[in-house]
């Protein structure tokens, strides 16, 4: 059953039209999440979400046309707003395989307060199978951009293209599977991942991907 979870609407004492929008789009996205994270996509109706975010049915359909329509946007939103929190937690000056280990520690945080993320991710590749694929162009894209970046400082040497996007999606598989069983309990409730799994995965990439060609 779904936890009754209140939604904090984050405005000040006086909003124009357009923050008012912005803000009740925002409140349906994320009770869109509490919902899916607590019931899954198939249980997710637009009553559920309606109430948990404190707005009617028929304001709903000023921002989305359907319940597909909200499930499709649910997942790239909280992506954008993971990868904000990763680039938002990396010291400008980090570089090389230290940046990396604060990329997985931020990530890991996030997932850490927002547990529902596990679940909008893994069922969205049925339920909402386009946002899953646009999710995984954003990540990867982003990943180009860093990892070409270190490239062109000379830290990262002996690959080419081709098998940089290779490594990506190695990288990406690993924070994913370290996340499922490190990052929670047999409960599913959130947990620290232990220092060794976090050294273990620095040390795949500073003798790998880091290390001198």
């Amino acid at each position: 059953m779904m936890k009754s979870v209140s939604l904090r609407r984050s405005q000040p004492q006086r909003m124009s039209r357009e923050e008012k929008s912005r803000e009740t789009y925002r409140l349906i996205l994320e009770a869109a999440a509490q919902v899916v994270g607590s019931e899954g996509y198939a249980d997710a109706s637009i009553s559920k979400i309606t109430q948990l975010a404190g707005v009617a049915q028929g304001t709903f359909y000023n921002y989305f046309r359907s319940r597909q329509d909200v499930l499709n946007k649910l997942l790239p939103y909280m992506g954008r707003q993971m990868l904000d929190h990763i680039a938002s937690s990396l010291p400008r000056t980090l570089a090389g395989p230290v940046r990396e280990e604060a990329r997985l520690r931020a990530f890991l945080d996030y997932l850490n307060s927002h547990p529902a993320f596990y679940r909008i991710l893994y069922e969205a590749e049925v339920f909402a199978p386009e946002a899953h694929a646009e999710h995984f162009r954003v990540l990867v894209n982003g990943y180009k951009g860093s990892l070409g970046r270190a490239v062109e400082r000379g830290e990262i040497r002996g690959f080419d293209e081709a098998e940089l996007e290779a490594v990506i999606y190695m990288l990406l598989s690993a924070r994913s599977y370290i996340s499922m069983h490190y990052a929670r309990d047999d409960n599913g409730q959130a947990k620290a991942v232990p220092e060794h799994v976090i050294q273990a995965y620095m040390k795949i990439l500073t003798r790998g991907l880091f290390s001198p060609a």
